[in-house]
């Protein structure tokens, strides 16, 4: 069903990261090597602590706590700047703001006019549009990841890095907005950090699994992205990334 939302398809931009990162000298995570495919969902999970958060804050621009000893190119060798939508695992509401205003925040904070129209349909989308007049504090956590989730897609940018942006929801909710991501994301391209099995076997084109020593590449099912939460395939996948960070040996 569309409203409009997602306007134009981006060109691809491909991300390559390639580094290692060091905490007051002591090794956060060893030299690896993360190509983003463009126009993709690429999927990164592993054990908390590994430096997931940092990649993506780290493509972002973003302030670490760490030492990075690396590079990040893009596909088309221009940098990154303001083609990024980042949202992280807290929702960073503004709680002095309406949900409207929240979702629009972006283009105010850029000094332009604010497409109210759009963010009412994304609201709406995301199941909020009678929340829209509230402030954060008036909503529950998974309704406030649903108005962040929105904030994010409305700066309609060619790379988003998502945080664990379903974390907070419960099961319906978070299929379903797994699933209007993937439309509204699609020609995107996507960096999902999760710590889900399902959600990344679900949701990835490549997924990653990430440990201090490296990266493992996992192989994905020949169907395409969002697949079926029963599907086969699907829970094949999602067994093997559970027993990997389980430690086991595949």
């Amino acid at each position: 069903m569309g409203y409009g939302i997602a306007r134009r398809v981006t060109g691809g931009v491909g991300i390559k990261f390639s580094g290692s990162a060091t905490i007051d000298g002591a090794p956060l995570f060893m030299p690896i090597t993360l190509n983003i495919t463009p126009n993709e969902w690429t999927c990164l999970l592993g054990p908390s602590g590994v430096g997931k958060t940092t990649v993506l804050r780290e493509i972002a621009a973003l302030e670490t706590a760490v030492d990075f000893d690396g590079s990040i190119t893009t596909s088309d060798n221009k940098p990154l700047n303001d083609r990024v939508a980042y949202m992280a695992q807290s929702d960073l509401l503004f709680p002095w703001l309406s949900v409207l205003d929240n979702i629009c925040i972006g283009a105010k904070l850029r000094g332009q006019s604010a497409d109210f129209e759009r963010a009412t349909k994304l609201l709406d989308r995301v199941g909020l549009s009678d929340h829209k007049s509230k402030k954060p504090k008036a909503l529950s956590g998974g309704q406030r990841q649903r108005v962040a989730l929105a904030r994010t897609l409305m700066e309609d940018r060619p790379v988003i890095l998502l945080d664990e942006p379903f974390s907070a929801l419960d099961a319906k909710t978070r299929a379903e907005m797994q699933e209007l991501s993937a439309e509204l994301l699609k020609s995107k391209t996507v960096l999902l950090v999760t710590h889900d099995p399902a959600e990344a076997a679900r949701l990835g084109h490549s997924v990653y699994v990430m440990q201090q020593d490296g990266l493992q590449t996992i192989k994905m099912p020949s169907t395409s992205p969002i697949r079926a939460t029963d599907d086969a395939d699907t829970l094949t996948t999602q067994g093997v990334l559970f027993r990997i960070l389980r430690g086991q040996v595949i």
